[in-house]
């Protein structure tokens, strides 16, 4: 008996069919997986980090631009690594350095990177208090508010319940992107800023391209981001998903700085408005100049930042101190298993929220100074994990490229060397500050 013939055009069809379930099997995965890149890179975009970025449009204009392409690049790159270390090792970027180069080392370094998150926390609420008031909410209930809230959905939560909330806060960074062209810019010259490099050298000029870096690629991620990826037991053939993931957030994150600069240089340089208390500043600027739903947007964007970097800072801060010390710790965890990871995550947030409320407290200061000193710290953190991330008996053949090595060790070399710039002009009696210089 002949075999039936296939109807013309049906096997064209059934390879299409087979195509798209083929798609909707790795879009299922990607899914299943996304979640720590996406998050780590978006909460770079705090109250600090706004701060910086409001300041680079106001004082700059489109000038500094151009350092969003090659952040990203570097963003990718060391979050790529964190990732990677944690899928590979099934540890923390703070566990591997204590087990590799011993506690004392990992305790200082511990030390750093406590004084400089709590520096951060401190700068989140008082992102709260700014943009709150705006709406006209005192501090003194806003601010309690915030910390309640944001301790009780960590303490009570689930590490999936938590993820879903962050995933959702970052959906909300989108109203930068409509303060923008609300703003109507002039988006010729920011695009050719954004490909052609501008470098003018002058202490503000270089203290803000700090501040970028220390805003957009904290050492405080990569620790987040490894155990985040640790905790979720990604393995090893899911990570080509992970990946994807980090390149995505990275990609997003630099999007949304992008859409900041633009909406500040279109409307507050261009009035010369320079000066800068703080991210709220720039959303009451924007009124006059943009427009009430524009300044509205741009405060809301503000709060949602804030509580979101306000969640995660004392929850990574959390984990790299219990990591580092070899105590127990994970969203997971009930207060009893991880009882020095839940009190450190209260005290982080308690300390943050009732230092706002003190009068005379210098917010402006610290919430720069706290980018800045990321800066600092970062090249440290950087080094650390180029010696683990190309260790052959912890990583076999999941170590770095030659390429990956070469754009984190120009980065450390480059940071390196504007901090010690920045220090040569302090020690050497020239200003430096944020202030735009004179003529």
């Amino acid at each position: 008996m002949a075999a039936p013939k296939v109807k013309a055009g049906l096997a064209p069809l059934a390879g299409r069919r087979g195509r798209l379930r083929l798609w909707r099997v790795r879009l299922a995965m990607f899914f299943a997986v996304i979640g720590p890149g996406l998050i780590t890179s978006n909460v770079d975009n705090d109250a600090g980090g706004l701060y910086s970025y409001s300041l680079a449009g106001a004082q700059f204009g489109y000038l500094l631009l151009w350092t969003l392409v090659p952040m990203t690049i570097i963003l990718y790159v060391t979050e790529e690594m964190a990732a990677r270390m944690g899928v590979v090792t099934g540890k923390g970027l703070s566990d591997l350095i204590r087990e590799e180069f011993g506690f004392r080392t990992t305790f200082f370094l511990m030390l750093a990177v406590l004084a400089v998150a709590q520096g951060n926390i401190l700068a989140e609420f008082a992102g709260v208090a700014a943009s709150l008031e705006l709406f006209g909410v005192s501090r003194y209930l806003s601010v309690p508010a915030a910390a309640l809230l944001i301790w009780l959905l960590v303490v009570r939560g689930t590490y999936k319940g938590v993820e879903k909330i962050f995933l959702v806060a970052c959906v909300f960074y989108l109203a930068y992107v409509f303060s923008a062209f609300l703003a109507e810019p002039d988006w010729l010259t920011a695009g050719l800023h954004t490909v052609r490099p501008t470098i003018e050298w002058n202490s503000s000029y270089l203290l803000l391209v700090l501040a970028l870096v220390g805003s957009t690629i904290a050492p405080w991620q990569h620790f987040y981001l490894q155990s985040s990826v640790v905790e979720k037991g990604i393995p090893r053939d899911r990570y080509r998903e992970t990946r994807a993931d980090v390149l995505v957030g990275s990609i997003t994150c630099m999007v949304i700085v992008f859409f900041i600069i633009v909406c500040c240089a279109a409307t507050l340089n261009k009035a010369g408005t320079t000066g800068l208390h703080d991210a709220a500043d720039a959303a009451k600027a924007l009124r006059p100049l943009a427009g009430p739903y524009a300044s509205a947007l741009f405060a809301f964007g503000l709060l949602n930042a804030s509580l979101f970097a306000a969640s995660i800072l004392p929850l990574s801060t959390a984990y790299v101190i219990c990591e580092g010390l070899g105590l127990e710790a994970g969203v997971d965890k009930s207060f009893r298993q991880a009882p020095i990871f839940y009190w450190l995550y209260t005290a982080l947030i308690a300390v943050g929220a009732g230092l706002i409320l003190l009068p005379g407290t210098p917010l402006v200061r610290i919430m720069v100074l706290s980018q800045v000193v990321n800066s600092f710290l970062l090249p440290v953190v950087l080094i650390f994990m180029l010696v683990l991330v190309n260790r052959r008996d912890l990583m076999g053949e999941w170590r770095n490229s030659w390429v990956f090595n070469a754009v984190t060790w120009v980065t450390t070399a480059i940071i390196t060397g504007l901090t010690v710039v920045l220090i040569y002009l302090a020690v050497a009696g020239v200003p430096v500050s944020l202030n735009p210089p004179a003529g």
